[in-house]
Protein backbone atom coordinates (compact mmCIF):
# COMPACT_ATOMS: atom_id res chain seq x y z
CA UNK A 1 0.00 0.00 0.00
CA UNK A 2 2.50 2.70 0.91
CA UNK A 3 4.26 1.61 -2.20
CA UNK A 4 1.84 2.09 -4.27
CA UNK A 5 1.36 5.79 -2.53
CA UNK A 6 4.78 6.54 -3.18
CA UNK A 7 4.87 5.68 -6.32
CA UNK A 8 1.42 7.86 -7.44
CA UNK A 9 3.79 10.35 -5.89
CA UNK A 10 6.38 10.27 -7.55
CA UNK A 11 4.20 10.07 -10.15
CA UNK A 12 2.26 13.42 -9.71
CA UNK A 13 5.75 15.27 -8.78
CA UNK A 14 7.10 14.16 -12.12
CA UNK A 15 3.95 15.18 -14.16
CA UNK A 16 3.60 18.65 -12.54
CA UNK A 17 7.75 19.20 -13.08
CA UNK A 18 7.43 17.97 -16.85
CA UNK A 19 4.24 19.87 -17.60
CA UNK A 20 6.04 22.99 -15.95
CA UNK A 21 8.94 22.67 -17.87
CA UNK A 22 6.82 22.44 -20.98
CA UNK A 23 4.60 25.30 -20.44
CA UNK A 24 7.88 27.25 -19.66
CA UNK A 25 9.05 25.78 -23.16
CA UNK A 26 5.77 26.98 -24.94
CA UNK A 27 5.92 30.49 -23.40
CA UNK A 28 9.62 30.53 -25.27
CA UNK A 29 8.47 29.52 -28.04
CA UNK A 30 5.36 31.95 -28.05
CA UNK A 31 8.01 34.80 -26.98
CA UNK A 32 10.12 34.03 -29.91
CA UNK A 33 7.12 34.66 -31.86
CA UNK A 34 6.36 37.78 -30.78
CA UNK A 35 10.09 39.08 -32.06
CA UNK A 36 9.79 37.39 -34.86
CA UNK A 37 6.31 39.26 -35.66
CA UNK A 38 8.29 42.45 -34.71
CA UNK A 39 11.81 42.01 -36.35
CA UNK A 40 9.35 41.21 -39.76
CA UNK A 41 7.59 44.43 -39.18
CA UNK A 42 11.28 46.16 -38.99
CA UNK A 43 12.16 44.48 -42.15
CA UNK A 44 9.04 45.39 -43.98
CA UNK A 45 9.36 48.92 -42.84
CA UNK A 46 13.30 49.32 -44.08
CA UNK A 47 12.85 49.46 -47.82
CA UNK A 48 10.65 52.24 -47.25
CA UNK A 49 13.07 54.22 -45.35
CA UNK A 50 16.04 53.55 -47.43
CA UNK A 51 13.42 54.55 -50.83
CA UNK A 52 12.76 57.62 -49.25
CA UNK A 53 16.23 58.60 -48.18
CA UNK A 54 17.59 57.54 -51.29
CA UNK A 55 15.74 60.57 -52.98
CA UNK A 56 17.07 62.98 -50.91
CA UNK A 57 20.65 61.61 -50.32
CA UNK A 58 21.49 60.01 -54.43
CA UNK A 59 25.15 60.21 -53.91
CA UNK A 60 25.45 58.12 -50.32
CA UNK A 61 25.29 54.71 -52.08
CA UNK A 62 27.44 53.42 -49.57
CA UNK A 63 25.44 54.15 -46.34
CA UNK A 64 22.11 52.95 -48.21
CA UNK A 65 23.79 49.68 -49.28
CA UNK A 66 25.01 49.04 -46.03
CA UNK A 67 21.79 48.80 -44.74
CA UNK A 68 20.00 47.09 -47.50
CA UNK A 69 22.92 44.14 -46.74
CA UNK A 70 22.60 44.20 -43.27
CA UNK A 71 18.68 43.42 -43.49
CA UNK A 72 19.11 40.90 -46.06
CA UNK A 73 21.92 39.09 -43.19
CA UNK A 74 18.67 39.59 -40.19
CA UNK A 75 16.50 38.02 -42.83
CA UNK A 76 18.49 35.01 -43.44
CA UNK A 77 19.68 34.13 -39.30
CA UNK A 78 18.34 31.43 -37.96
CA UNK A 79 18.50 30.64 -33.54
CA UNK A 80 18.15 33.70 -31.55
CA UNK A 81 22.58 34.27 -31.01
CA UNK A 82 22.86 34.52 -35.12
CA UNK A 83 19.44 36.71 -35.52
CA UNK A 84 20.58 38.65 -32.04
CA UNK A 85 23.91 39.63 -33.67
CA UNK A 86 22.39 40.20 -37.43
CA UNK A 87 19.62 42.25 -35.80
CA UNK A 88 21.97 44.48 -33.80
CA UNK A 89 24.46 45.01 -37.18
CA UNK A 90 20.72 45.97 -38.63
CA UNK A 91 19.94 48.83 -36.04
CA UNK A 92 23.13 50.35 -36.34
CA UNK A 93 23.15 50.46 -40.20
CA UNK A 94 19.27 52.00 -39.14
CA UNK A 95 21.19 54.23 -36.71
CA UNK A 96 23.66 55.45 -39.35
CA UNK A 97 21.27 55.92 -42.07
CA UNK A 98 19.41 57.90 -39.03
CA UNK A 99 22.84 59.97 -38.82
CA UNK A 100 23.12 60.78 -42.56
CA UNK A 101 20.20 62.18 -42.60
CA UNK A 102 21.36 64.67 -39.94
CA UNK A 103 23.04 66.18 -43.20
CA UNK A 104 19.54 66.61 -45.27
CA UNK A 105 17.26 69.36 -43.82
CA UNK A 106 15.05 68.60 -46.78
CA UNK A 107 15.09 64.98 -45.83
CA UNK A 108 14.33 65.49 -42.36
CA UNK A 109 11.30 68.03 -43.11
CA UNK A 110 9.88 65.27 -45.22
CA UNK A 111 6.39 64.28 -44.01
CA UNK A 112 7.12 61.18 -45.15
CA UNK A 113 10.89 60.45 -43.47
CA UNK A 114 9.07 61.55 -40.16
CA UNK A 115 6.35 59.04 -40.11
CA UNK A 116 8.76 56.71 -41.14
CA UNK A 117 11.57 57.73 -38.71
CA UNK A 118 8.03 57.42 -35.92
CA UNK A 119 7.27 53.98 -37.33
CA UNK A 120 10.24 52.82 -36.74
CA UNK A 121 10.95 53.88 -33.29
CA UNK A 122 8.08 52.05 -31.94
CA UNK A 123 8.89 49.47 -33.52
CA UNK A 124 12.24 49.41 -32.05
CA UNK A 125 10.32 49.38 -28.55
CA UNK A 126 8.29 47.02 -29.59
CA UNK A 127 11.17 44.54 -30.45
CA UNK A 128 12.79 45.69 -27.13
CA UNK A 129 10.24 44.61 -24.50
CA UNK A 130 9.48 41.30 -26.61
CA UNK A 131 13.17 40.49 -26.10
CA UNK A 132 12.85 41.45 -22.60
CA UNK A 133 9.76 39.34 -22.12
CA UNK A 134 11.33 36.61 -24.25
CA UNK A 135 14.43 36.45 -22.04
CA UNK A 136 13.09 36.19 -18.99
CA UNK A 137 11.03 33.08 -19.74
CA UNK A 138 14.10 31.91 -21.56
CA UNK A 139 16.20 32.69 -18.28
CA UNK A 140 13.20 30.41 -15.89
CA UNK A 141 13.29 27.53 -18.43
CA UNK A 142 17.08 27.57 -18.42
CA UNK A 143 16.91 27.73 -14.27
CA UNK A 144 14.35 24.69 -14.22
CA UNK A 145 16.40 22.72 -16.66
CA UNK A 146 19.59 23.30 -15.10
CA UNK A 147 18.09 22.54 -11.09
CA UNK A 148 17.84 19.40 -9.94
CA UNK A 149 15.50 16.99 -10.44
CA UNK A 150 14.43 19.13 -13.25
CA UNK A 151 17.93 18.39 -15.25
CA UNK A 152 17.11 14.50 -15.22
CA UNK A 153 13.52 15.20 -16.20
CA UNK A 154 14.39 17.54 -19.02
CA UNK A 155 17.13 15.22 -20.08
CA UNK A 156 14.96 11.94 -20.31
CA UNK A 157 12.59 14.03 -22.48
CA UNK A 158 15.06 16.08 -24.72
CA UNK A 159 14.12 19.58 -23.49
CA UNK A 160 16.86 21.91 -24.08
CA UNK A 161 18.24 25.30 -23.13
CA UNK A 162 17.72 28.00 -25.36
CA UNK A 163 19.49 31.01 -26.45
CA UNK A 164 18.97 34.37 -25.43
CA UNK A 165 18.53 37.31 -27.41
CA UNK A 166 20.87 39.66 -26.34
CA UNK A 167 22.09 43.22 -27.19
CA UNK A 168 25.37 43.94 -28.64
CA UNK A 169 27.90 46.47 -26.93
CA UNK A 170 26.83 48.90 -28.24
CA UNK A 171 23.41 48.81 -26.89
CA UNK A 172 24.90 48.51 -23.34
CA UNK A 173 26.98 51.83 -23.84
CA UNK A 174 26.01 54.40 -21.64
CA UNK A 175 25.25 57.45 -23.82
CA UNK A 176 27.96 60.26 -23.68
CA UNK A 177 26.43 63.87 -23.51
CA UNK A 178 28.61 66.67 -23.82
CA UNK A 179 27.86 70.58 -23.62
Amino acid sequence: MWLILVLVAFAAVVFVMYNGLIKLKVQAESAWADIDVQLKRRHDLIPNLVETVKGYATHEKGALEAVINARARALGANGAAAKGDAENELAGAVRGLFALAESYPELRASENFAQLQTALVGIEDAIQNARRYYNAVVRDLNTKIQQFPGNMLANAFGIRQQEFFEADGAEREVPKVGF
